[in-house]
């Protein structure tokens, strides 16, 4: 300000004196700081351990230095000694949290780097390596200590309901990581996404995204990716997820070839049913009800033995699971040795072309 404040001024007589002011209370506030040389910034892990460094470099022949005092300031807390040394009483360890996890690198006044073992969340804060001199008095620097967290990650696919309605489809989670991760889906099932962060009473931070969509049995299988970024990961976590849809069956009836002449011993149908879950039943009958003795069943596979008349009819699939039944009906022609179809005939009783 005093600067700013002289140059505005250019014909001012007491320019050079404010500015000589100026360099004076720098160059004081730089001596200051200089005398004792800590770090500014450091971080750590849970369960590990970091060293707090402290030098006294600036004491000159007239600083007496008396004891030094680490005091530890909470991100949200009043200041409190974690570790007191002096050169005749010794070491103490006023705060009982700090106290069998704080121990002094070095038996020596001037340099009383600590280490803190088994950290913890709550351990983030300020720490001050405060020196009490003569004559000078109080001498201190500050390192501010951020704990980080490997956020737990973790993601799975919500088995649904086909339906008119969004709902979650999936899910993603980086739990107790710090600092917050970011959630990301990369998807082409073209839905949205909604993500809640909450922070823990450690300083840790929960976050939770749901993949959202409204469901058919086409996105059955589809795949959409949970993708994971926070500082402490050397990459980001990814989980590939396979939505979960379950819809009642749809049925089809294939492997018939027009073809069923009388004698034929290979005419095979079969019902194919798309459904999730797989289906609980298949039952084939016929227009009549009750299937001719030529045929045999075999799960989804209706087999005839010997084609005769008997199966010159319409038979029935139908297919069920929890949610529902579906059924699909096909008329068979059975082809006699002219060419014909059994059971073609006129009112006179005499056999119809079929051609």
């Amino acid at each position: 300000m005093a600067i700013g404040y002289a140059a505005r001024w250019p014909g001012s007589p007491g320019k050079n004196a404010w500015m000589v002011a100026a360099v004076i209370i720098l160059t004081a506030q730089g001596v200051v700081a200089q005398k004792v040389r800590v770090e500014e910034e450091l971080e750590a892990y849970p369960t590990e351990s970091v060293d707090l460094r402290c030098e006294f470099v600036d004491g000159g022949s007239l600083t007496k230095l008396t004891q030094v005092s680490w005091i530890w300031e909470p991100v949200d807390g009043q200041r409190d000694n974690i570790a007191v040394f002096h050169p005749l009483y010794g070491q103490s360890f006023p705060n009982m949290a700090f106290k069998d996890r704080v121990i002094f690198l070095h038996k020596e006044l001037k340099i009383p780097s600590i280490r803190i073992n088994n950290l913890r969340m709550s351990d983030a804060g300020r720490y001050t390596c405060e020196y009490a001199t003569y004559p000078s008095g109080n001498e201190q620097g500050t390192t501010t200590l951020t704990m980080l967290a490997k956020p737990k990650n973790s993601a799975r696919a919500v088995t649904v309901q086909a339906g008119s309605r969004s709902v979650a489809v999936a899910r993603c989670e980086a739990a107790d990581g710090k600092p917050a991760a970011t959630i990301q889906w990369l998807s082409s099932v073209g839905g949205n996404h909604s993500t809640t962060v909450s922070n823990g009473s450690d300083g840790t931070v929960t976050v939770r995204s749901e993949y959202r969509l409204v469901p058919t049995a086409a996105d059955n299988g589809r795949e959409v990716i949970c993708r994971v970024e926070q500082r402490t990961q050397d990459r980001p976590w990814t989980e590939v997820l396979r939505l979960s849809v379950e819809y009642p069956p749809t049925v089809t009836i294939e492997g018939y070839d027009n073809n069923w002449y009388v004698g034929r011993s290979d005419a095979v149908l079969f019902c194919q049913a798309k459904a999730n879950p797989e289906p609980t039943t298949i039952t084939w009958t016929t227009a009549s009800g009750s299937l001719p003795d030529t045929v045999v069943v075999e799960d989804n596979k209706l087999m005839v033995r010997k084609v005769d008349d008997a199966v010159n009819t319409t038979f029935t699939c139908e297919v069920k699971n929890k949610h529902g039944a579906s059924r699909q009906t096909l008329t068979t022609f059975v082809i006699v040795e002219d060419g014909t179809a059994a059971g073609d005939e006129d009112d006179n009783g005499r056999t119809k072309s079929c051609f």
